[in-house]
């Protein structure tokens, strides 16, 4: 298996350092390749401006999501981005480390996703018609790959609980899981989520390591969160809101768009 690793924190003794370690080394043990993208290591630029659209004239007006389909379709995307997109279709397994920073990723991932999914790769493929609303949600660039979050947090796993103060983790983690990752057609797997992160002694980081490891040693077999496929007959096109009848008892949240 060839695995990818986008891993986003500033430390690299910190314990999402020790967790991309472990991560690492057990899939190597195993046999597989892996290729690691450490966003702070490689001071990778977060920020989208005109700077990525060198082919574009200094005196027209940045469009960002028109410069990127440009820049893609000539393949004129910078050297940095154009990397990162190889190592994703290069990859079956995609991981990415980071830690949960208030309600979400580290802004630097944030940016690696708004950088590396251009125009053309990440979105905008596809038809568009009364049967079809694109290839996303279940298709795309990334469709046949698989992929997850390892996540750390310092509240209680009952701070993140479905009656927790923070809100339910799965429901934290939902615009990266669907919204980032099942878009662009990847199998989505549950989330390894390390809480009070800050307060890990010695036995609790073995233990989190050796369930990890477990984890990577079960990545074949382990089933992919149920999201539905946008082209798969449960949404009204092009509205893209759920048919009458699907969804249980619940009108409304994250949980109606998963089986």
């Amino acid at each position: 298996m060839k695995v990818f690793i986008v891993f986003a924190h500033p430390e690299s003794q910190s314990l999402n350092g020790a967790l991309l370690r472990t991560t690492v080394e057990e899939l190597e043990t195993q046999g597989h390749e892996v290729r690691v993208s450490d966003l702070y290591a490689m001071q990778w630029k977060s920020q989208v401006d005109r700077a990525d659209f060198p082919h574009l004239s200094s005196d027209v007006r940045l469009k960002v999501a028109y410069a990127s389909a440009e820049a893609t379709t000539s393949n004129s995307l910078t050297g940095d981005v154009k990397l990162e997109q190889e190592k994703l279709l290069w990859a079956d397994t995609v991981i990415f480390h980071f830690p949960l920073w208030w309600m979400g990723m580290p802004a630097i991932l944030k940016g690696w996703f708004e950088r590396v999914y251009s125009l053309g790769f990440g979105y905008g493929l596809g038809e568009y018609n009364d049967m079809k609303w694109g290839d996303r949600y279940g298709e795309g660039k990334m469709q046949g790959k698989r992929a997850f979050v390892v996540v750390t947090a310092g509240g209680w796993r009952e701070h993140f609980s479905a009656r927790g103060i923070s809100g339910p983790i799965d429901d934290l983690l939902f615009p990266i899981n669907h919204g980032l990752l099942y878009y662009t057609g990847f199998e989505v797997l549950p989330s390894f989520i390390v809480y009070q992160a800050d307060r890990l002694n010695e036995a609790a980081f073995k233990s989190t390591a050796d369930e990890l490891r477990q984890r990577l040693r079960t990545l074949s077999a382990t089933n992919p969160i149920g999201y539905r496929p946008q082209n798969g007959g449960d949404y009204e096109i092009p509205a893209l809101t759920l048919k009458l009848g699907l969804g249980g008892a619940s009108d409304s949240g994250f949980s109606l768009h998963s089986v």
